[in-house]
């Protein structure tokens, strides 16, 4: 696209106050645009006389019948795969039926065999599989170096990742390897029926839209996706795909960076993303010091503390624990949230959770809105009175097992 002024400009000025990047200035009466415009449209929509025009030149549509299949990138760690593969894979398999296109996973990695093959149980066509000794642990610049081996020798159409730390980081030095797009954080995902082209729906402007974007004039088109958005798929023993074995020359890669030793943080605590039940605080929790009750009430249940962005600028609790865009996202059975108001940023991180239960003395509080069960009233009352109650009730069900033992 370009920027232009014609002679009929007046100077007046209007453009200049409506452009958010400062990129006008008044020059001899007439309005220039500076090096820092983006071409945004502000100028051109306010001007009075029409002397701002943005001549937009759209790009001829390349041929891409060689790229054909969606791919899941098979993230693994120790020989373990992230939970989040099965949940693309299960939204790749929807994807991948309205194209009428094969479901593939890329697996990298060492002595991975074995789960090659289980992985097509969960409805997966093909897995390319590339098994070195010099992959068994994540490294940026190797694992880059064999997805764009395997991306220019096999052309796949659509990529998704999980938006985890190696996602995040592999995903886009991939894009720019092969010069195509990116969108990040994905939580929708679908196939414009027109086009066929890959619709991306990630929140923008802090979450207060949804922005759907599509990658026209490149492929493959590649998304990571947050973890715990999408179901996971399930296992059908007897379905029908191959392993494919690629082989990637190791030895020709000059790497700048090795990984020498991975040290594993031990910690008691439940993740956020694999638990079950989740007790949320926020600002209505006011201190703190009023975290231990969350706490407690998290441990008597089993499960993981989480907490919105209030409580986590506050300095109430760690920013390891914050739920919603900026946070972690989750989909655990039971959510419950304790003085959370229900902001768009925090619903996002947990909207698809099985079950919501709101605590807030705010009987307007948007949480009650998507919330299962809702208790208005004060959390310092209710959640004593429930960590009570679950523990009778566990004492008296062992007690109950113990006698009819």
């Amino acid at each position: 696209m370009s920027i232009y002024i014609s002679d009929t400009c007046i100077g007046c000025e209007v453009c200049v106050k409506q452009c958010p990047f400062e990129a006008i200035e008044i020059r001899d009466g007439k309005a220039v645009i500076l090096d820092k415009c983006t071409l945004c449209g502000s100028c051109e929509s306010v001007c009075p006389v029409q002397a701002i025009e943005i001549k937009r030149i759209e790009k001829s549509t390349r041929d891409f019948t060689d790229y054909k299949d969606v791919w899941v990138f098979g993230e693994q760690r120790n020989g373990q795969l992230n939970q989040v593969v099965y949940e693309l894979i299960g939204e790749g398999r929807k994807l991948a039926n309205k194209l009428g296109e094969n479901l593939c996973v890329a697996l990298i990695g060492n002595k991975l065999t074995s789960k090659a093959k289980d992985l097509i149980n969960y409805g997966v066509d093909k897995v390319y599989l590339v098994d070195e000794e010099g992959l068994a642990i994540y490294n940026d610049e190797a694992y880059t170096a064999v997805m764009t081996e395997l991306i220019n020798c096999y052309k796949p159409s659509i990529i998704l990742l999980g938006a985890t730390a190696i996602g995040r980081s592999l995903g886009p030095r991939v894009a720019a390897r092969i010069k195509t797009g990116l969108t990040a954080d994905c939580t929708g995902l679908d196939i414009d029926s027109e086009s066929g082209i890959l619709l991306q729906t990630r929140p923008a402007f802090g979450g207060n839209i949804m922005a759907t974007i599509v990658c026209k004039n490149h492929r493959p088109q590649m998304a990571t996706v947050r973890q715990g958005v999408m179901k996971p798929a399930k296992r059908k023993s007897g379905y029908n795909g191959q392993v494919i074995k690629h082989h990637f020359d190791y030895n020709k890669l000059n790497l700048r960076t090795r990984v020498l030793k991975v040290v594993e943080e031990i910690t008691d605590m439940v993740k956020l993303e694999e638990a079950d039940i989740i007790v949320s605080g926020g600002r209505g929790v006011g201190s703190a010091e009023n975290f231990k009750l969350i706490r407690e009430l998290a441990e008597v249940l089993g499960g993981a503390v989480g907490a919105s962005r209030a409580a986590v600028d506050n300095g109430w609790i760690p920013y390891a624990h914050q739920v919603g865009q900026t946070g972690k996202t989750v989909s655990p059975k039971i959510y419950i949230a304790c003085g959370i108001s229900g902001a768009v940023q925090h619903l996002v991180g947990m909207r698809s959770s099985d079950v919501i239960i709101a605590i807030n003395k705010d009987p307007n509080a948007p949480i009650f809105n998507v919330a299962t069960y809702g208790l208005v009233g004060d959390l310092n009352q209710i959640i004593p009175a429930m960590i009570k109650e679950i523990k009778l009730r566990g004492l008296s069900e062992a007690a109950a097992s113990s006698e009819n033992s």
